[in-house]
């Protein structure tokens, strides 16, 4: 695939390296030249340096939008005709200080990102995880990949995110059309505050799979 990447920061590098290695032909689009280019040097793989409108353009397949929450929404919005009909995969997490989910009752960061850019195909994925994770090579835990929800309502756009998924060493999971992206937002949320506010295992909130519909043989219910 083509993928366009829009933003030179952590995630960007992190994911980009994982296509790259896989054989897809990836752009790097910044702002600031200078740091397209050294990404793109550092991501290998033939990837090269361009603007953001470059990177954004008609002929990427898909598009990562590795943004902070906000600038993510401006850039989208000024690139809005070269995103048409293009897959735009957003991982951005609107949390604020104090762990605060900054899109509070309203659109979840992903709606605006398409609201911003309404000819493009959103995904929202990737967006759970510290931008180490993704660097990991596969991240597998307990001998088992890690799982990423994707949300999303395109299935051509879909498609083409888990494949992306699967090339970071991860299994794709079902998480539901894209207004649903707005529960992966405030998950990610939680789990920060509970990471890093409060030094506590975030797995541990959740029982396992033969346990969670209370369906496990013995398992007692109020």
């Amino acid at each position: 695939m083509r993928i366009g990447v829009l933003g030179t920061g952590n995630m960007a590098d992190a994911l980009a390296t994982h296509w790259a290695r896989a054989g897809h032909e990836v752009t790097i689009g910044g702002r600031d030249a200078g740091r397209a280019a050294r990404l793109a040097a550092r991501v290998g793989g033939g990837a090269r340096p361009a603007g953001l409108r470059t990177a954004a353009g008609s002929g990427q397949d898909v598009v990562l939008a590795a943004l902070p929450f906000g600038a993510g929404e401006e850039v989208v919005r000024e690139l809005r005709a070269a995103l048409a009909g293009t897959v735009l995969l957003d991982c951005s997490n609107p949390v604020g200080e104090g762990f605060r989910l900054l899109t509070g009752g309203g659109p979840s960061a992903a709606q605006r990102l398409a609201a911003a850019a309404p000819g493009a195909r959103v995904v929202k994925a990737f967006n759970l995880c510290h931008e180490d994770v993704w660097r990991m090579r596969p991240p597998v835990f307990g001998g088992r990949p890690l799982a990423v929800p994707l949300c999303g309502d395109d299935e051509t756009a879909l498609a083409r995110v888990r494949e992306l998924v699967r090339d970071v060493g991860c299994e794709p999971l079902a998480g539901g059309g894209l207004e649903r992206a707005g529960l992966l937002e405030a998950t990610a949320a939680l789990f920060i505050s509970l990471w890093v506010g409060e030094g506590a295992d975030a797995q541990a909130i959740a029982p396992p799979l033969a346990y969670a519909a209370g369906e496990a043989a013995g398992v007692r219910t109020a």
